[in-house]
């Protein structure tokens, strides 16, 4: 269930010509940007920034980007985008910062097959080049094949389960990952070409077969990048839900935040479900998402996050 609470009627051209008013002139209204964006759903925004765009003749994410700056801008740039192109942006930022293998994995494994497809043609209009060929310019070898598997994949979208196919691939993946240079080909093969429902089956089989979860034994401290991103890749198409929740908890842990982390989490999951992380988040940590957020954030990003999350009295 999305946290993020918008109105069912607006008007776009009068939230352009607040959204103008906020921006023009000496200083800027972060709260009106916050109180209109950070209620409006994904359809709305896209809406305001044609509106926007027809009426003052400039692009709203340029105007917004040279008023504010930092984290803020970062979040409420993102958010404005549709998913595709915000996802596009994210893997592109991912690959420059070299070796963020676990946020490629993330945005091709947790998203649909049309949405991975969406966010490849977003990024050949966006960057004049291929995701796949950025993406294999980063790695090599086998994370090389996983990651351009990966956001190359068109999976099957259905919901059929072969049980036999289900305990055969189970066992491949046991011995490659017991064996550390067992047969990654084929372990990549599957994580990348088989449908999310039968990769749930083949992880079920695997715990039933081996009396343990299958990401248990992926990580120890000597853990390569491969070893890593596979195991991404499987707590992904597992339990995406878990998955962010785990990204929430260790960007917000100990000395320091990892505002991209929180961001992009907050931001992607919206409109999703991010409701039901925040749940799970309580659930692990005893906590509130949105206090251990306002005690790791401050000023205009920290109320935009919190819009995001729901909260109404911020």
């Amino acid at each position: 269930m999305a946290s993020l609470i918008a109105p069912l009627n607006h008007s776009p051209h009068e939230d352009a010509e607040y959204l103008q008013k906020a921006v023009k002139g000496w200083g800027t209204d972060e709260n009106s940007i916050i109180t209109i964006l950070g209620r409006r759903s994904c359809s709305q925004r896209q809406e305001i920034r044609k509106a926007y765009e027809q009426k003052f003749q400039e692009d709203l994410i340029q105007r917004i980007q040279s008023e504010i700056s930092g984290d803020f801008e970062r979040a409420l740039s993102r958010w404005i985008l549709e998913a595709a192109d915000r996802n596009a942006v994210i893997a592109n930022e991912a690959i420059k910062k070299g070796k963020d293998y676990q946020v490629i994995v993330e945005v091709a494994s947790v998203n649909s097959p049309e949405q991975v497809l969406a966010m490849r043609r977003a990024y050949h209009n966006r960057y004049k080049h291929s995701l796949e060929e950025d993406v294999a310019s980063q790695t090599s070898s086998h994370l090389r094949h996983l990651l351009v598997g990966l956001v190359s994949s068109y999976r099957y979208d259905g919901n059929e389960i072969n049980e036999s196919l289900a305990k055969s691939e189970a066992d491949i993946l046991h011995e490659a990952i017991k064996n550390k240079n067992g047969d990654m080909e084929e372990a990549i093969r599957i994580l990348c070409t088989r449908s999310k429902t039968q990769l749930l089956a083949t992880f079920n089989k695997y715990r039933e077969l081996h009396g343990t979860s299958i990401t248990k034994k992926l990580l120890n401290e000597a853990s390569n990048d491969l070893e890593k991103a596979l195991h991404t890749t499987i707590r992904c198409i597992n339990d995406p839900m878990k998955y962010y929740e785990k990204v929430l908890r260790k960007a917000m842990l100990g000395m320091g935040t990892d505002e991209d982390d929180v961001t992009r989490v907050i931001v992607t999951r919206a409109e999703i479900d991010l409701k039901h992380i925040k749940d799970l988040y309580y659930n692990k940590n005893s906590s509130n998402l949105d206090d251990d957020v306002a005690k790791e954030t401050s000023g205009d990003y920290l109320n935009f996050l919190l819009a995001l999350l729901g909260k109404q009295d911020q």
